[in-house]
């Protein structure tokens, strides 16, 4: 034997017996024993930490890295002795049908070990562990794939009779494990398979993008570079069968091949480690930020009031829009991959719909995570059959903006069909896709539920919904004609809101931006625009949004008395209430939003009553005024042009905070709230 190779096989067993590896091993063999059941191959999976594994041998920290393959080879050897040494396993007979598969626990940070997805050319020739990250963006369903098969010699005369055996090796077919035409390496007579010892695992095929793809699918970015987009595919292999989610984010190891299917080949990676990867927010926000923070601390409500005042400044101008740009900021901090998190839905009722679509995605391209929905695909999972000829979930927009926003447009545009299973979606945060057995080759029809995290933002053209259908004429005082959209799917979103209160009606002002911004669209009209750029912006809505807050006791029965009030009001004799039971929902939503848009972790009057302020504006709008008769925009109700109109601003709100007081303690006489006047 090669010296060197005896040598990596005395550190292979050293390196076990320091790693618990070897103990792990002995405990699997164990388990292979005790079934009493022959197999054609025994699988070991067998944990590598490449670099305790080159400080003991460098060579063979070089095989494990760059040779895989033959490493597995020096691995199965040692494992073979081991078992034959200590009689671990009774029923094997020869080393090969014991299948090894080294899993490294990670590969060294250099950039030859990295695979871009995007990066030209794509390397899958070299047969060799490399680690890669991006997006799930189809994943088909677990079938089962041959492991490993016996094979027999016709001859049975020959010596290798009962030697054969086929193992899949990484990029493998199905045909190359298992097929009728292999005949015997020794006497060449054809080999028949021994059907009872074949050894089937899963199998599921997924289909990976480098994340750049986000930033394509924004429909506009700040980022203006270039850059290829290609999806790969994986496979995951028994333990790894079902490790993935369709649309989150990974960091993977594998080895590259090149899966040959009739005259077309596919570049795929079998996977061999899978961890879910979650970039980390900053850790800070801007200067210019923090001294805003501090000039507006005398009051909760003023940092929140010059935040909206002054942004998107590059697409609007500033003091316009507010009440519609503070709600998207609530949104937009109000976006994790939480299974029950906060989610806050935005539906505007507009005319402007050019600059509410600009505003939206401007909006949109501060998440790492933002899609806008192009018109010609489909919002939520589909099913198609894959290269394979497999069922295969298409992720779509809705997934692939998980933990952000997805903005589909306007939704008038949407038929029926469209908007119920809309509607269905933000009532459940879930949607099914049905795959018909028969169509993929299954034996059975399967439903997969996917989750749906993410917030959805849409409008509806005022102007050319009133074309489209007669308007009602029995409106109530503050009532909005929303009749073109289902009253249910409206109830949906959290928030409606219509842009066009008299102090948000200031044309002259943004017909001189959208024409400065034409002669110049790099120019910097405003001198907020340069103390609070965009990057800014990205930087303290990921702050924040990764902010944890709690609900004060004070806050939470404010809420609590404004919902069950609101109930009391809200309700005529032949639907009962008009106030859906997700409002409360909605309600601690937004003012968890306002403290976190604070930069604060615990939520406080102040907070709720911004939130019942919004709630009510948007009640008003679908039913009606009530007894509490907000005025029509009640968050900003003049503009904001110096520290004196904040002021005014406060005294206002203080006014708002009173009367919502006298309205709990009117209609929900049961809650106790603190009614404190300064």
């Amino acid at each position: 034997m090669d010296p060197e190779i005896q040598k990596m096989r005395e550190v292979i067993l050293v390196y076990l017996d320091r790693s618990g590896g070897l103990q792990k091993f002995v405990q699997d063999c164990k388990k292979y024993n005790d079934s009493k059941q022959s197999y054609a191959v025994y699988r070991f999976i067998i944990s590598i930490n490449p670099s305790d594994i080159t400080e003991l041998d460098a060579t063979l920290g070089n095989y494990i890295l760059h040779k895989p393959l033959q490493a597995a080879k020096i691995f199965q050897s040692v494992c073979f002795v081991a078992i034959k040494t200590l009689s671990l396993i009774e029923q094997l007979q020869t080393e090969a049908q014991i299948s090894i598969l080294l899993k490294p626990t990670h590969l060294p940070p250099l950039p030859s070990y990295l695979l871009s997805l995007s990066a030209y050319p794509f390397n899958y020739t070299s047969p060799r562990f490399y680690m890669s990250e991006g997006i799930v963006i189809a994943m088909g369903t677990v079938t089962k794939y041959t492991q490993g098969a016996r094979f027999l010699c016709t001859e049975e005369t020959c010596p290798f009779y009962f030697r054969c055996i086929r193992v899949h090796c990484p990029g493998a077919t199905e045909s190359a494990t298992v097929r009728t035409d292999f005949v015997c390496s020794l006497c060449s007579s054809p080999l028949q398979e021994d059907m009872k010892f074949r050894v089937l695992g899963d199998k599921q095929i997924v289909e990976m993008i480098d994340a750049k793809i986000l930033n394509a699918l924004k429909g506009y970015s700040i980022d203006k570079s270039h850059f290829r987009i290609q999806a790969f595919t994986l496979f995951l292999r028994d333990e790894l069968a079902n490790k993935m989610t369709i649309g989150n984010h990974y960091r993977i190891i594998g080895i590259p091949a090149c899966v040959q299917n009739g005259l077309q080949a596919t570049a795929c990676i079998e996977v061999t480690s899978v961890q879910l990867y979650k970039p980390n927010g900053p850790s800070f926000v801007s200067d210019n930020f923090k001294y805003l923070l501090s000039l507006t601390s005398s009051s909760c409500w003023r940092f929140t009031a010059v935040l909206a005042n002054i942004f998107a400044s590059q697409v609007v101008p500033p003091g316009t829009y507010n009440t519609l740009k503070l709600a998207i900021l609530l949104s937009l901090v109000q976006t994790c991959e939480k299974e029950n998190a906060d989610y806050l839905d935005l539906l505007i009722m507009t005319s402007d719909t050019l600059i509410i679509d600009r505003l939206l995605n401007y909006s949109l391209c501060l998440l790492p995570r933002g899609v806008r929905h192009p018109p010609s695909s489909d919002i939520f999972p589909s099913v198609c059959k894959d290269k394979h000829g497999s069922a295969s979930i298409q992720a779509c927009s809705a997934v692939l903006a998980k933990g952000g926003i997805c903005y589909i447009g306007d939704l008038s545009s949407y038929k029926k069909d469209k908007l119920e299973l809309l509607q269905s979606v933000l009532e459940s945060r879930t949607t099914t896709v049905f795959i018909p057995g028969k169509k993929y080759g299954e034996e059975a029809d399967q439903q997969v539920t996917v989750s749906v995290q993410t917030n959805f933002w849409s409008f509806v053209d005022v102007d050319s919904s009133s074309k489209k259908h007669i308007q009602k004429e029995n409106f109530l005082i503050g009532q909005m004609d929303v009749s073109l959209i289902p009253v249910n799917l409206v109830d949906c979103f959290g928030l409606l809101i219509y842009n066009e209160f008299p102090s948000c009606r200031l044309s002259s002002p943004v017909v001189h931006h959208i024409l400065k911004k034409a002669i110049n669209p790099e120019a910097m009209l405003y001198k907020a625009s340069q103390q609070f750029t965009t990057q800014d912006y990205e930087e303290f809505i990921l702050f924040a949004r990764n902010l944890h807050v709690e609900l004060s006791s004070e806050a939470e029965s404010l809420i609590q008395g404004y919902y069950l009030a609101s109930r009391r009001v809200r309700r005529d004799s032949i639907h009962g209430s008009t106030l859906s039971a997700s409002a409360l929902k909605i309600l601690i939503s937004l003012a968890k939003a306002h403290a976190k848009l604070s930069l604060r972790q615990t939520v406080l009057e102040e907070d709720a009553v911004i939130a019942v302020l919004l709630l009510e504006s948007s009640l008003t709008l679908k039913h009606g005024t009530s007894a509490l008769c907000v005025a029509p925009n009640p968050v900003f109700p003049f503009d904001l042009s110096d520290e004196n109109s904040l002021q005014q601003r406060d005294i206002y709100l203080m006014q708002c905070h009173h009367q919502l007081l006298k309205f709990i303690t009117a209609y929900s006489p049961g809650i106790q709230i603190n009614t404190n006047e300064e």
